[in-house]
């Protein structure tokens, strides 16, 4: 063999190695299985809001069983479960770990610096320190903000534009919830400026539901704003049925509320934040960092009523308000 035929055949060699390496790697790659992490404190028999998410998700090209294993872990309402769970997710090495809130949100956080987070509603990232800014999250953690605690003031300009005489109003909150203690301190500073007084009915735990309600009717309470927390979205339609019984006109963010039988809701466009964290995690998963993803914010908002709790509890939606609806329940 002459010194020209050794290096062509070298040559060749050397070719077809990288070329098994590169076959090799992209097979590896193909059959790679993504594995998502799910965190949530709801009750798991009540729904959860990340099945909206796994819909979009879906809807990426991400099927379960398929090409993505998801590890979904519920802490069934005790919250001192979260942490235990999310170290759980943890080390089972999940490649992006998504949470239903900042709650779930901070028990990720104090598991891993380094495993991606993306919360699907983080409420006041910034003061719950969970990222540096909304622009620049500076961290492992990003996702979709939903503004409920800021739009406390419009959801009691609507109690006030529906019942006109309305003056006293109680606020259903948990202390144990950050979303839900914002929403009452927002409340706080606004109910001057349109001349309401708020009581508080602090509720921490299923059982005093009832007794709250009986508390609020007999302090003279003419309206109830429902605050979002991992409890009360677990017993919405417990919520509902005693407003309805203590014919109590009810406002909160969340529209799911209202198909269970609340009056009224005002927030952000519940479809809108599924589509977005969805996407945030589809860029993760192809590279990107959290670090690197702005914190989302909704643009675009819903007002939804139900007219036939309304026609239950005795109460006259006046026009200039029905007219604003985005949804109305017959």
């Amino acid at each position: 063999m002459t010194r020209r035929q050794r290096t062509k055949t070298i040559l060749l060699l050397i070719a077809f190695i990288l070329a098994s390496i590169h076959f090799a790697e992209a097979q590896q790659q193909r059959s790679k299985i993504t594995k998502i992490g799910l965190l949530r404190a709801r009750l798991a028999a009540s729904g959860t809001s990340l099945d909206g998410l796994l819909r979009e998700l879906r809807g990426l090209g991400y099927i379960e069983g398929k090409n993505v294993i998801i590890e979904s872990r519920s802490a069934e309402g005790k919250l001192d479960q979260l942490r235990a769970l999310a170290d759980e997710l943890v080390r089972l090495r999940v490649d992006v770990l998504v949470t239903a809130s900042s709650v779930e949100a901070l028990a990720a956080k104090n598991a891993t610096t380094i495993i991606p987070i993306v919360c699907l509603n983080l409420g006041d990232a910034v003061g719950y320190r969970l990222v540096d800014s909304l622009a620049r999250p500076g961290g492992n953690i990003t996702g979709f903000t939903g503004i409920s605690g800021e739009l406390s003031g419009k959801r009691l300009e609507l109690l006030k534009e529906t019942v006109p005489k309305l003056f006293r109003v109680a606020v259903l909150w948990n202390p144990l919830n950050l979303g839900s203690t914002q929403e009452w301190k927002e409340g706080q500073l606004l109910a001057r400026d349109l001349s309401l007084q708020l009581s508080s009915m602090e509720v921490s735990s299923a059982d005093k539901f009832e007794g709250s309600f009986e508390q609020a009717t007999k302090a003279g309470s003419g309206a109830i704003v429902v605050t979002r927390s991992t409890l009360n979205n677990s017993y919405q339609k417990l919520i509902a049925d005693l407003a309805r019984k203590n014919r109590l006109p009810t406002i909160t963010s969340r529209s799911d509320f209202i198909e269970s039988g609340g009056l009224m809701s005002y927030g952000a466009d519940q479809a809108e934040p599924y589509r977005r964290t969805a996407a945030m995690v589809d860029k993760i998963l192809k590279g990107a960092k959290p670090a690197d993803l702005p914190v989302e914010q909704p643009t675009k908002f819903e007002l939804v009523i139900n007219l036939k709790t309304a026609k239950q509890i005795g109460l006259t939606i006046p026009p200039s308000v029905l007219a604003r609806a985005d949804k109305v329940i017959q």
